[in-house]
């Protein structure tokens, strides 16, 4: 038995290696650039930067958002313009910033009128959390004109009673990662892995959100992002109003 242990433990960690290894010579896959349009819906995933061409730049923005990305959430407050007192969250989605959110939301002293995202993504049960937060004190959510909201910051939108997109920006997903212990049986990680997507789908659900929604990660690879177009938006109703 002892021997078994020792064999399988051997085959868990020889494959481990063999695919860290193989990543770095792993073929690229040329992406196309510029503005997204139907059938033509997938970029490149960045977590450092937003890409300038993937978003239209034919008009103002409703409010100014960061080129670079955080490395955790950011948080900033200002009055626009048809929307009222607007809150920010810009940058990663990282550990403990769910908690970071509801300590700034008790600290306002106005409750916001629009929760507005400009995200790569980044933990998912962080931005679960938030995105229950934003449900639970009847927040609206937005991706502004400019903005992204990518991998699992749709959690957070999904969270808006309202959820307001704006065409110049970008609703966009593709394959969580969900951290699993490292050298474990694979029937394990697989089970792990399926509670995580579980967990995501019946957030959408309790949020009013078609879970269809989770074809468009399921089938994208973890460094391609896929950009949902005007029609997905409406009929998976990530979006309940779209701004031109």
């Amino acid at each position: 038995m002892l021997i078994i242990q020792f064999a399988i433990a051997g085959v868990l960690i020889a494959s481990d290696v063999a695919g860290f290894v193989s990543i770095p010579f792993r073929e690229r896959l040329e992406l196309p650039n510029g503005p997204v349009s139907p059938g033509d819906q997938r970029r490149e995933y960045r977590t450092d930067r937003t890409d300038p061409t993937l978003l239209p730049q034919d008009g103002p923005l409703d409010l100014p958002v960061p080129e670079n990305f955080s490395d955790r959430l950011d948080f900033s407050e200002q009055d626009v313009d048809g929307l009222g007192r607007v809150l920010l969250l810009s940058g990663q989605i990282e550990v403990g910033d769910a908690s970071r959110f509801a300590t700034h939301l008790s600290e306002m002293q106005d409750k916001p009128d629009l929760v507005a995202l400009h995200s790569p993504g980044g933990l998912v049960s962080e931005a679960l959390s938030i995105g229950k937060q934003v449900r639970e004190v009847e927040l609206s959510s937005g991706v502004l004109a400019g903005a992204v909201c990518m991998s699992s910051c749709p959690y957070i939108l999904a969270g808006g009673q309202e959820r307001v997109v704006s065409l110049s920006g970008i609703v966009g997903l593709h394959q969580h990662y969900y951290e699993q212990p490292r050298l474990i049986p694979v029937v394990f990680a697989v089970e792990g892995i399926q509670k995580g997507q579980g967990e995501t789908m019946q957030h959408l659900i309790d949020m009013g959100v078609d879970p269809a929604l989770m074809l468009y990660s399921l089938n994208t690879p973890p460094e391609q992002i896929y950009a949902l177009i005007e029609e997905e938006l409406v009929d998976t109703r990530i979006a309940t109003q779209i701004m031109d």
